[in-house]
C-alpha cells in the first residue's frame, strides 16, 4: 500500500473508523480514547483481550493446582495485571521487530508500526512503560518464583524472529506464552515437581494448538512473504495435527492431575475441557471466520481448566 493511502487509512482509524482492523473486540473502547491514544493502545493489543486472557490462564492453572487457592487469591490479581501489561509489551516489542514484514501482509498491514502511526522511538519508549508495569508485579513473587519469571526473556527475544528460521514459530511460543504455569507454581509451592513441569507441558501443546488454528487466517500471505507457521508446516493435516496438540495436553494435565489427586474421579474434572477441545477441533474450518472464532473460544476453554485446577489443587 502506498504510504499516503496507508496514512489516509490510518487517520480514518484513528478518527472513529476501526472497522479496518478485522479482530478487533473492542472498537467502542477505542473510540472512547484520546485519537492519539488509540495507536498506543492498539499496539498493545488493548482492543483484543483474548491475547492477554490466553497468557493469564496457565498462572491461574498453577495458583490453583498447587493449592493457593483461596488463601492466596490477591495472586489472581497480580497476574492477570502482569498479563495484561507484558502481553501488551510483547505486542509491541514483535510489532518493533516484524514493521516490515508486517507492511506487507494484508491482516497486519495496518498495525501502528507498520502503518507508520507510531514512531520507532515512540514504540520503545511504550514498550519500557509497559515493561515498568511488569516489574512492579514481579516485585510482589517471593525470590525464587522472579527467578523463573525472568528467565523467561531470552525466549521472548528470540520469538519474533523465530517464523524467519523455522516453520515452527508456535512451539517457541508455546514456551513463552505458557510461562505463568512455571512462575505461579514456584511462587506457591516455593519449588517445581513433576506436577508442575507436565502442568507446563500440557499448556504448551495447548499454545501450538490454539495459535496453528489462529495461523491459518494467514497461510497464503505467509506463503508470499516467506515466513514458517505450523499451519503451513501441517499442510492438509491442521485438523489432526491440532487434535494431537489437545490430546496431548490433557494426558498431560491428566498425569499432572493424578500426582495432586491419585483417584479416578479427579481425572473427570476435565471431561468439559475434553469435550469443548473436540468441538473445536470437530467443527473447525481453515477458512473465512472461523479459524478466529476458534482461536478465541480458547478463552473458555483456559476458564474450562481453572475450574479442574480448582476442583483437584482445593480437593
Amino acid at each position: 500500500m502506498p504510504g499516503d493511502a496507508r496514512g489516509v487509512e490510518w487517520a480514518s482509524m484513528a478518527a472513529g473508523v476501526i472497522e479496518g482492523v478485522p479482530d478487533t473486540e473492542a472498537k467502542g473502547l477505542l473510540r472512547l480514547l484520546p485519537r492519539a491514544a488509540r495507536p498506543y493502545a492498539m499496539l498493545a493489543r488493548f482492543d483484543r483481550p483474548i491475547g492477554w486472557w490466553l497468557l493469564f490462564w496457565p498462572g491461574a492453572w498453577g495458583i490453583a493446582l498447587a493449592g493457593g487457592l483461596p488463601q492466596r487469591w490477591p495472586l489472581l490479581l497480580w497476574f492477570l495485571l502482569g498479563s495484561i501489561a507484558m502481553r501488551g509489551a510483547g505486542c509491541v516489542y514483535n510489532d518493533i521487530v516484524d514493521r516490515d514484514l508486517d507492511a506487507k501482509v494484508a491482516r497486519t498491514a495496518n498495525r501502528p508500526m507498520a502503518s507508520g502511526a507510531v514512531s520507532l522511538k515512540a514504540g520503545w519508549a511504550w514498550l519500557l512503560t509497559l515493561c515498568f508495569v511488569g516489574l512492579i508485579v514481579l516485585l510482589q513473587l517471593r525470590w525464587q518464583a522472579e527467578l523463573v519469571a525472568l528467565g523467561s526473556l531470552a525466549l521472548v527475544a528470540a520469538y519474533p524472529f523465530m517464523k524467519r528460521i523455522t516453520g515452527w514459530p508456535q512451539a517457541w511460543l508455546g514456551l513463552v506464552f505458557t510461562w505463568a504455569a512455571p512462575t505461579a507454581w514456584v511462587e506457591v509451592t516455593g519449588g517445581m515437581n513433576a506436577a508442575g513441569l507436565m502442568l507446563y507441558a500440557g499448556a504448551f501443546f495447548w499454545c501450538i494448538g490454539y495459535d496453528t488454528i489462529y495461523a491459518l487466517q494467514d497461510r497464503e500471505d505467509d506463503a508470499l512473504v516467506g515466513i514458517g507457521s505450523s499451519a503451513r508446516s501441517m499442510g492438509r493435516h491442521v485438523r489432526a495435527g491440532v487434535g494431537v496438540c489437545f490430546g496431548a495436553a490433557l494426558l498431560l494435565w491428566g498425569g499432572a492431575f493424578w500426582m495432586i489427586q491419585p483417584v479416578w474421579i479427579a481425572l473427570l474434572a476435565l471431561a468439559p475441557l475434553a469435550l469443548h477441545f473436540l468441538w473445536q477441533v470437530g467443527t473447525l474450518r481453515e477458512d473465512g471466520a472461523d479459524p478466529l472464532v476458534k482461536f478465541r473460544s480458547n478463552r473458555w476453554a483456559g476458564l474450562l481448566m481453572f475450574l479442574a485446577c480448582l476442583a483437584v489443587g482445593a480437593a
